[in-house]
Protein backbone atom coordinates (compact mmCIF):
# COMPACT_ATOMS: atom_id res chain seq x y z
CA UNK A 1 0.00 0.00 0.00
CA UNK A 2 2.83 2.38 0.88
CA UNK A 3 4.47 1.67 -2.47
CA UNK A 4 1.25 2.71 -4.26
CA UNK A 5 0.65 5.89 -2.25
CA UNK A 6 4.15 7.17 -1.45
CA UNK A 7 7.06 8.25 -3.60
CA UNK A 8 9.35 7.24 -0.72
CA UNK A 9 8.84 5.91 2.78
CA UNK A 10 10.90 4.81 5.76
CA UNK A 11 10.65 2.46 8.75
CA UNK A 12 8.68 5.09 10.65
CA UNK A 13 6.04 5.17 7.89
CA UNK A 14 5.74 1.36 7.98
CA UNK A 15 5.20 1.49 11.75
CA UNK A 16 2.57 4.25 11.41
CA UNK A 17 0.77 2.31 8.66
CA UNK A 18 0.83 -0.80 10.89
CA UNK A 19 -0.81 1.22 13.69
CA UNK A 20 -3.42 2.53 11.26
CA UNK A 21 -2.15 6.11 11.49
CA UNK A 22 -1.32 8.59 8.76
CA UNK A 23 2.16 8.24 7.29
CA UNK A 24 4.52 11.21 7.27
CA UNK A 25 3.48 12.41 3.83
CA UNK A 26 -0.23 12.03 4.57
CA UNK A 27 -0.45 14.26 7.62
CA UNK A 28 -3.26 16.78 7.93
CA UNK A 29 -2.88 20.45 8.76
CA UNK A 30 -5.01 20.50 11.94
CA UNK A 31 -3.25 17.33 13.05
CA UNK A 32 0.03 19.28 13.18
CA UNK A 33 -1.57 22.16 15.09
CA UNK A 34 -2.79 19.61 17.62
CA UNK A 35 0.75 18.23 17.87
CA UNK A 36 2.11 21.76 18.36
CA UNK A 37 -0.45 22.61 21.05
CA UNK A 38 0.03 19.30 22.81
CA UNK A 39 3.76 19.99 23.17
CA UNK A 40 3.14 23.59 24.23
CA UNK A 41 0.62 22.47 26.86
CA UNK A 42 3.31 20.41 28.58
CA UNK A 43 5.55 23.48 28.83
CA UNK A 44 2.98 25.91 30.25
CA UNK A 45 4.52 27.58 33.27
CA UNK A 46 7.99 26.52 32.15
CA UNK A 47 8.46 28.15 28.75
CA UNK A 48 4.99 29.50 27.95
CA UNK A 49 2.44 31.59 29.84
CA UNK A 50 -1.07 30.05 30.20
CA UNK A 51 -2.56 33.03 28.35
CA UNK A 52 -0.29 32.39 25.34
CA UNK A 53 -1.27 28.71 25.29
CA UNK A 54 -4.96 29.69 25.33
CA UNK A 55 -4.37 31.91 22.29
CA UNK A 56 -3.01 28.92 20.39
CA UNK A 57 -6.02 26.81 21.38
CA UNK A 58 -8.23 29.63 20.10
CA UNK A 59 -6.26 29.66 16.84
CA UNK A 60 -6.89 25.92 16.47
CA UNK A 61 -10.67 26.41 16.78
CA UNK A 62 -10.59 29.37 14.41
CA UNK A 63 -8.74 27.38 11.75
CA UNK A 64 -11.13 24.45 12.15
CA UNK A 65 -14.02 26.81 11.37
CA UNK A 66 -12.11 28.35 8.45
CA UNK A 67 -11.40 24.97 6.83
CA UNK A 68 -15.00 23.82 7.22
CA UNK A 69 -16.32 27.08 5.75
CA UNK A 70 -13.82 27.52 2.91
CA UNK A 71 -13.13 23.92 1.88
CA UNK A 72 -16.20 22.07 3.18
CA UNK A 73 -13.90 19.57 4.89
CA UNK A 74 -12.89 18.73 8.45
CA UNK A 75 -9.19 19.04 7.60
CA UNK A 76 -6.82 19.44 4.65
CA UNK A 77 -3.73 17.44 3.72
CA UNK A 78 -0.46 19.30 4.27
CA UNK A 79 0.68 18.17 0.83
CA UNK A 80 -2.31 19.93 -0.77
CA UNK A 81 -1.72 23.32 0.87
CA UNK A 82 -0.58 26.13 -1.42
CA UNK A 83 -0.06 29.87 -1.11
CA UNK A 84 -3.78 30.29 -1.85
CA UNK A 85 -4.49 28.86 1.63
CA UNK A 86 -3.17 32.05 3.23
CA UNK A 87 -5.07 34.28 0.79
CA UNK A 88 -8.29 32.40 1.59
CA UNK A 89 -7.56 32.69 5.32
CA UNK A 90 -6.91 36.44 5.00
CA UNK A 91 -10.24 36.90 3.20
CA UNK A 92 -12.15 34.70 5.69
CA UNK A 93 -10.84 36.49 8.78
CA UNK A 94 -11.68 39.92 7.36
CA UNK A 95 -15.06 39.09 5.80
CA UNK A 96 -16.43 36.59 8.34
CA UNK A 97 -14.67 37.57 11.55
CA UNK A 98 -14.25 41.33 10.93
CA UNK A 99 -10.60 41.15 11.95
CA UNK A 100 -8.12 43.93 11.24
CA UNK A 101 -4.94 43.31 9.29
CA UNK A 102 -2.78 43.28 12.42
CA UNK A 103 -4.87 40.43 13.90
CA UNK A 104 -4.98 38.59 10.57
CA UNK A 105 -1.19 38.77 10.33
CA UNK A 106 -0.86 37.26 13.82
CA UNK A 107 -3.00 34.28 12.80
CA UNK A 108 -1.04 33.80 9.56
CA UNK A 109 2.18 34.00 11.56
CA UNK A 110 0.97 31.06 13.66
CA UNK A 111 -0.03 29.08 10.57
CA UNK A 112 3.48 29.55 9.20
CA UNK A 113 4.94 28.37 12.48
CA UNK A 114 2.88 25.16 12.22
CA UNK A 115 4.14 24.58 8.67
CA UNK A 116 7.74 25.02 9.86
CA UNK A 117 7.08 22.37 12.51
CA UNK A 118 5.73 20.05 9.80
CA UNK A 119 8.92 20.56 7.77
CA UNK A 120 11.11 19.94 10.83
CA UNK A 121 9.24 16.68 11.53
CA UNK A 122 9.60 15.50 7.93
CA UNK A 123 5.89 15.80 7.10
CA UNK A 124 6.58 18.39 4.38
CA UNK A 125 9.57 18.69 2.07
CA UNK A 126 9.24 22.39 1.22
CA UNK A 127 7.52 25.48 2.60
CA UNK A 128 4.39 26.23 0.52
CA UNK A 129 4.38 29.78 1.92
CA UNK A 130 7.98 30.69 1.13
CA UNK A 131 6.92 33.41 -1.34
CA UNK A 132 4.31 34.90 1.00
CA UNK A 133 4.67 38.58 1.88
CA UNK A 134 2.64 39.83 4.87
CA UNK A 135 0.23 42.65 4.11
CA UNK A 136 1.39 45.84 5.75
CA UNK A 137 -0.61 47.76 8.28
CA UNK A 138 -0.06 51.05 10.05
CA UNK A 139 -0.46 50.84 13.79
CA UNK A 140 -0.84 54.14 15.57
CA UNK A 141 1.05 54.36 18.85
CA UNK A 142 -1.17 56.00 21.47
CA UNK A 143 0.69 57.57 24.40
CA UNK A 144 0.57 60.59 26.68
CA UNK A 145 2.72 63.55 25.72
CA UNK A 146 4.49 65.70 28.33
CA UNK A 147 1.52 68.06 28.79
CA UNK A 148 -1.00 65.21 29.14
CA UNK A 149 1.22 63.34 31.60
CA UNK A 150 1.49 66.50 33.71
CA UNK A 151 -2.30 66.93 33.63
CA UNK A 152 -2.72 63.38 34.90
CA UNK A 153 -0.15 63.90 37.66
CA UNK A 154 -1.71 67.17 38.85
CA UNK A 155 -5.44 66.48 38.54
CA UNK A 156 -7.24 66.71 41.89
CA UNK A 157 -8.89 63.41 42.89
CA UNK A 158 -11.15 62.92 45.90
CA UNK A 159 -11.62 59.13 45.92
CA UNK A 160 -8.89 56.84 47.23
CA UNK A 161 -9.48 54.24 44.50
CA UNK A 162 -8.80 56.84 41.81
CA UNK A 163 -5.71 58.16 43.59
CA UNK A 164 -4.26 54.64 43.81
CA UNK A 165 -4.95 53.87 40.15
CA UNK A 166 -3.46 57.21 39.08
CA UNK A 167 -0.34 56.46 41.15
CA UNK A 168 0.03 52.99 39.63
CA UNK A 169 -0.45 54.33 36.11
CA UNK A 170 2.17 57.05 36.61
CA UNK A 171 4.52 54.47 38.18
CA UNK A 172 4.26 52.43 34.97
CA UNK A 173 4.74 55.56 32.85
CA UNK A 174 8.16 55.89 34.49
CA UNK A 175 9.08 52.18 34.55
CA UNK A 176 7.42 50.66 31.46
CA UNK A 177 5.96 47.75 33.43
CA UNK A 178 3.08 45.91 31.78
CA UNK A 179 -0.04 45.24 33.86
CA UNK A 180 1.01 41.74 34.91
CA UNK A 181 4.50 42.85 35.99
CA UNK A 182 2.99 45.75 37.94
CA UNK A 183 0.62 43.30 39.65
CA UNK A 184 3.43 40.83 40.44
CA UNK A 185 5.93 43.42 41.70
CA UNK A 186 7.34 42.45 45.10
CA UNK A 187 10.07 43.64 47.44
CA UNK A 188 12.43 40.95 46.14
CA UNK A 189 12.32 42.61 42.71
CA UNK A 190 13.66 45.92 44.08
CA UNK A 191 17.46 45.73 44.25
CA UNK A 192 20.54 47.93 44.39
CA UNK A 193 22.16 48.08 40.95
CA UNK A 194 25.82 48.11 39.93
CA UNK A 195 25.61 51.93 39.92
CA UNK A 196 24.35 52.15 43.49
CA UNK A 197 20.86 53.17 42.35
CA UNK A 198 17.59 51.30 42.89
CA UNK A 199 16.49 48.97 40.07
CA UNK A 200 13.55 46.72 39.28
CA UNK A 201 14.75 43.28 38.24
CA UNK A 202 12.23 40.62 37.24
CA UNK A 203 11.22 38.42 34.29
CA UNK A 204 8.58 39.56 31.84
CA UNK A 205 5.72 37.05 31.73
CA UNK A 206 4.91 37.50 28.06
CA UNK A 207 8.37 36.91 26.58
CA UNK A 208 10.19 35.31 29.53
CA UNK A 209 12.94 37.92 29.06
CA UNK A 210 14.66 39.64 32.01
CA UNK A 211 13.57 43.18 32.90
CA UNK A 212 16.12 45.57 34.41
CA UNK A 213 14.75 49.08 34.91
CA UNK A 214 16.40 51.83 36.99
CA UNK A 215 13.88 53.64 39.19
CA UNK A 216 13.45 57.25 38.10
CA UNK A 217 12.68 59.76 40.92
CA UNK A 218 8.93 59.90 40.20
CA UNK A 219 8.63 56.10 40.27
CA UNK A 220 10.74 55.85 43.43
CA UNK A 221 8.51 58.44 45.13
CA UNK A 222 5.40 56.33 44.41
CA UNK A 223 7.19 53.17 45.48
CA UNK A 224 7.98 54.65 48.91
CA UNK A 225 4.32 55.67 49.27
CA UNK A 226 3.05 52.07 48.97
CA UNK A 227 6.05 49.94 49.90
CA UNK A 228 4.77 48.46 53.16
CA UNK A 229 3.75 44.98 52.02
CA UNK A 230 5.36 42.06 50.17
CA UNK A 231 3.26 42.95 47.12
CA UNK A 232 4.22 46.59 46.75
CA UNK A 233 1.38 48.21 44.81
CA UNK A 234 -2.37 47.85 45.48
CA UNK A 235 -3.93 44.83 43.75
CA UNK A 236 -6.74 45.53 41.30
CA UNK A 237 -8.12 43.68 38.27
CA UNK A 238 -7.10 44.85 34.80
CA UNK A 239 -10.75 45.50 33.93
CA UNK A 240 -11.32 47.77 36.94
CA UNK A 241 -7.98 49.48 36.42
CA UNK A 242 -8.86 50.40 32.84
CA UNK A 243 -12.31 51.58 33.89
CA UNK A 244 -10.88 53.86 36.60
CA UNK A 245 -8.05 55.27 34.46
CA UNK A 246 -10.59 56.27 31.81
CA UNK A 247 -12.54 58.10 34.53
CA UNK A 248 -9.35 59.87 35.65
CA UNK A 249 -8.51 60.87 32.07
CA UNK A 250 -11.89 62.57 31.72
CA UNK A 251 -11.32 64.48 34.98
CA UNK A 252 -7.87 65.52 33.76
CA UNK A 253 -9.27 66.73 30.42
CA UNK A 254 -7.34 64.18 28.34
CA UNK A 255 -9.17 63.30 25.12
CA UNK A 256 -7.62 59.89 24.48
CA UNK A 257 -8.80 56.32 25.01
CA UNK A 258 -6.53 55.32 27.88
CA UNK A 259 -5.80 51.82 29.17
CA UNK A 260 -2.99 50.53 31.36
CA UNK A 261 -0.96 49.64 28.24
CA UNK A 262 -0.75 53.35 27.35
CA UNK A 263 1.56 53.79 30.37
CA UNK A 264 4.07 51.41 28.78
CA UNK A 265 3.85 53.32 25.48
CA UNK A 266 4.32 56.61 27.34
CA UNK A 267 7.45 55.27 29.01
CA UNK A 268 8.92 54.29 25.64
CA UNK A 269 8.08 57.56 23.91
CA UNK A 270 7.67 60.58 26.21
CA UNK A 271 10.07 59.37 28.91
CA UNK A 272 12.75 57.62 26.82
CA UNK A 273 12.78 58.33 23.07
CA UNK A 274 11.84 62.01 23.39
CA UNK A 275 14.71 62.38 25.84
CA UNK A 276 17.15 60.93 23.31
CA UNK A 277 17.58 57.50 24.91
CA UNK A 278 18.90 55.18 22.13
CA UNK A 279 16.53 52.60 20.61
CA UNK A 280 18.73 49.71 21.81
CA UNK A 281 18.36 50.83 25.44
CA UNK A 282 14.60 51.41 24.99
CA UNK A 283 14.27 47.84 23.69
CA UNK A 284 16.21 46.49 26.65
CA UNK A 285 14.21 48.48 29.21
CA UNK A 286 10.91 47.34 27.69
CA UNK A 287 12.04 43.70 27.88
CA UNK A 288 11.44 43.14 24.17
CA UNK A 289 12.83 39.84 22.90
CA UNK A 290 14.17 41.47 19.71
CA UNK A 291 15.26 44.98 18.74
CA UNK A 292 13.17 44.90 15.56
CA UNK A 293 10.01 44.60 17.71
CA UNK A 294 10.84 47.99 19.25
CA UNK A 295 11.83 49.50 15.91
CA UNK A 296 8.63 48.30 14.26
CA UNK A 297 6.43 49.77 17.02
CA UNK A 298 8.19 53.09 17.46
CA UNK A 299 9.54 53.89 13.97
CA UNK A 300 7.18 56.87 13.54
CA UNK A 301 8.16 58.30 16.92
CA UNK A 302 11.82 58.09 15.96
CA UNK A 303 11.09 59.78 12.60
CA UNK A 304 9.35 62.63 14.40
CA UNK A 305 12.30 63.02 16.76
CA UNK A 306 14.72 63.07 13.80
CA UNK A 307 12.53 65.73 12.17
CA UNK A 308 12.71 67.88 15.30
CA UNK A 309 16.50 67.57 15.43
CA UNK A 310 16.82 68.46 11.75
CA UNK A 311 14.61 71.54 12.24
CA UNK A 312 16.83 72.72 15.11
CA UNK A 313 19.93 72.00 13.02
CA UNK A 314 18.47 74.00 10.11
CA UNK A 315 17.87 76.99 12.39
CA UNK A 316 21.34 76.74 13.81
CA UNK A 317 22.99 76.53 10.37
CA UNK A 318 20.76 79.36 9.12
CA UNK A 319 22.30 81.71 11.69
CA UNK A 320 25.81 81.13 10.36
Amino acid sequence: MLQVNEVSFDVGDIYLAYKGENTKKNKFFLEIIQLHNSRMGKLVGKEYAPKYYQKWKGTHKLLQAFIRYSYKKNDVLLSKITLKFLDDLDFYLKSNKNQKQITVNKCIQRVRRVVKLAIAEGYLDTDPFILYKPKRYVKEIVYLDVAELQKLEKVSLAQERLIQVRDMFIFCCYTGLAYQEMKDLKNKHIVKGFDGNTWIKMVRRKTKTPISVPLLPKAEEILHKYNNLDIILPVISNQKFNSYIKEIAVLAGIDKKITHHIARKTFATTILLYNDVPMEIVSDLLGHSKLDVTQRHYAKVVQRKVGEHMTLLGKKLGKN
